[in-house]
């Protein structure tokens, strides 16, 4: 396909278009990411507009019910897109894409659209190009879109780079008091929000006391608030949506939000050097590669001094 063929498909909200032109950013191939990198460029122009939120949370929280419940409650009047990240294996370095069999009510929607995506081993519980993705669906025309991490716990913090709020999901069996106070993913959190509440209502009213307690001791003094819900049996789930619009409305109009969005394109530009520095090494340098190999049988026990001798004998100048 063409870049003129990409462009309209993905403006005419052409599902099929769209998950090709996904799966063209994500190739690693050279040609295809000189044709992603216009196509990205022809899109800019009818991005921005979404309100982008991530969710985040430890694996069997429930983030896949959560979003199809609250994407389900603004599917009706919305266009909403969800990018789903999973896990890559270690070992055969595939992903098994499973998260939209989790949300078959939304998928058969007319107005939803949902794309698994590999994280490809990339650490902060999202892909390398997530950032890229959102542009085309905004493009597409999808004016709220959420992106679902990998879930692996306090560490997902990468989210927080690319959306406008970030919700965290726990439960009420997920640590104690000096586990909420820690710092990380939590303090990073716009809204916190204690999921399955219906198994135990009186200790999740315990546990919601414990966070807002424990948010009291954030230095950050960011806007939190903690719910508790149940995505299952949808409780609460208008409440958060109608806090995260009054948010969003509120953010926009002092100017917040603008300026949080040139920090993330800060943040990404300089991801997207360190990235394309890795490739340029890793899969272009046969040197590099040869050099490495050397030392497959009697690795050295200080790697950043033999790191940067080799990168000496390469690049032939200091780092």
């Amino acid at each position: 396909m063409t870049i003129h063929q990409y462009v309209k498909g993905i403006r005419s909200q052409d599902y099929g278009v769209l998950g090709k032109a996904i799966t063209l950013i994500e190739s690693s191939l050279e040609k295809d990411k000189k044709k992603a990198s216009q196509l990205i460029e022809k899109c800019i122009p009818f991005s921005g507009k979404s309100i982008r939120i991530g969710v985040s949370g430890t694996p069997g929280v429930g983030k896949s019910t959560f979003i199809e419940s609250l994407g389900t409650y603004l599917s009706k009047k919305n266009k909403i897109a969800v990018l789903a990240i999973d896990p890559s294996s270690t070992i055969s370095k595939g992903s098994i894409l499973g998260d939209k069999t989790r949300m078959l009510k939304l998928a058969n929607s007319k107005s939803a659209f949902i794309r698994p995506s590999p994280n490809k081993g990339q650490l902060g519980g999202v892909s390398c190009h997530t950032k890229e993705t959102i542009i085309l669906c905004e493009a597409a025309g999808f004016n709220i879109i959420f992106i679902e991490t990998v879930g692996v716990g306090q560490s997902e913090s990468e989210v927080a780079s690319m959306t406008d709020f970030f919700i965290y999901l726990t439960l009420i069996q997920n640590g104690d008091q000096l586990q909420f106070i820690k710092k990380g993913v939590l303090e990073l959190s716009d809204i916190i929000i204690i999921n399955k509440c219906d198994q135990n209502k009186k200790k999740c009213q315990q546990v919601g006391l414990m966070l807002k307690t424990a948010l009291q001791y954030s230095t950050d003094k960011k806007k939190q608030e903690v719910f508790q819900c149940s995505a299952l049996l949808n409780t609460n789930i208008q409440k958060v949506w109608q806090y995260l619009e009054k948010l969003y409305v509120e953010k926009k109009e002092n100017g917040t939000l603008k300026k949080n969005r040139q920090k993330q394109n800060f943040f990404w530009l300089q991801k997207a050097i360190e990235n394309e520095i890795k490739e340029l090494i890793f899969e272009k340098t046969s040197k590099f590669k040869k050099r490495i190999d050397t030392f497959k049988t009697n690795p050295p026990e200080n790697s950043k001094k033999v790191a940067l001798k080799i990168l000496k004998e390469i690049f032939t100048k200091d780092f």
